[in-house]
């Protein structure tokens, strides 16, 4: 749905476009002319125009932060539930950075085998990194990541997008912990969803509509958090807040001046921090 989501911007929304996933349609392979369908004839439905929103804002913000490490020397960047995350594969910063998509087994599959099917090439900077989360630990994902050739002492950019909502508090802290322990000077960016009462009227009649078809898939949202509570959380697995980016702060003010469906709302964060420095061991 994320991929649709990005390929129909450049469908259906105006120029110029706030994200251009330029794969995105091919990796839909045979269900692009279905899904993307939906946009064409329905786009401006909120269901729709709001995914579309939340899929390039949190995509934008995301690879702009990547360009800016990238250009303090950061060379590693972790997808967490990459999915059908096309970066590797289409962006310029793509030969600067090793790129480690992590997501469960089957995923990674389906996934090798669209890229193989759209005779998409697979860079050598490109790493998949098959990760079971219902069979194992999220402690373990260090380790697979260190086997697929990341370099824990080397600081990275790790996105986690679209994801937490479907986790428990515990698994969500599980995870930060294991980001806690990479090298200083490491950033997440992970999205979070804010619950009920914080939200504006748009983000809470979205909410409603997407929670409900979650549920009927078998994927319910389980976890919303406030910005005081996701600060909470970053700061009990030693990672440092840095900022809480709503989707209207994701682009500057003129580019929300559209002709298109596409309106800020309310209900998804974008929190950025960093892996802080070490303490020295204290000496006598």
């Amino acid at each position: 749905m994320s991929a649709a989501a990005r390929a129909a911007h450049l469908l259906v929304d105006g120029t110029p476009p706030i994200f251009a996933d330029t794969l995105a349609q091919t990796f839909l392979g045979e269900r692009a002319e279905e899904l993307l369908g939906y946009h064409r004839s329905h786009g401006g439905h909120p269901a729709l125009s709001g995914a579309r929103t939340a899929a390039v804002t949190r995509s934008r913000y995301t690879e702009d932060r990547l360009a800016e490490l990238v250009g303090r020397g950061v060379d590693q960047y972790v997808i967490l539930g990459a999915g059908l995350d096309s970066f590797a594969y289409r962006s310029e910063l793509a030969d600067r950075v090793r790129v480690f998509e992590v997501d469960k087994p089957a995923t990674q599959h389906w996934k090798q085998t669209l890229l193989a099917e759209t005779a998409t090439k697979v860079p050598p900077s490109a790493f998949f990194v098959p990760v079971d989360f219902e069979k194992e630990s999220a402690r373990s994902l260090a380790d697979h990541l260190v086997r697929s050739g990341f370099d824990p002492g080397r600081p990275a950019l790790v996105s986690w997008l679209g994801v937490t909502m479907y986790l428990t508090s515990e698994a969500i802290g599980q995870t930060l912990a294991v980001v806690s322990g990479f090298a200083p000077g490491t950033e997440i960016v992970v999205e979070h969803l804010l619950p009920a009462g914080v939200r504006d009227e748009a983000g809470q009649s979205y909410a409603e509509l997407v929670m409900a078809a979650a549920a009927e898939q078998g994927e319910p949202w389980r976890t919303f958090l406030g910005i005081e509570q996701m600060d909470a959380l970053l700061l009990e697995h030693r990672l440092q807040p840095i900022e809480y980016v709503r989707q209207r702060e994701t682009i500057g003010p003129a580019e929300w001046e559209r002709t298109d469906a596409l309106r800020p709302f309310e209900l998804s964060v974008l929190a950025r921090a960093s892996v802080p420095a070490r303490r020295a061991a204290p000496t006598r």
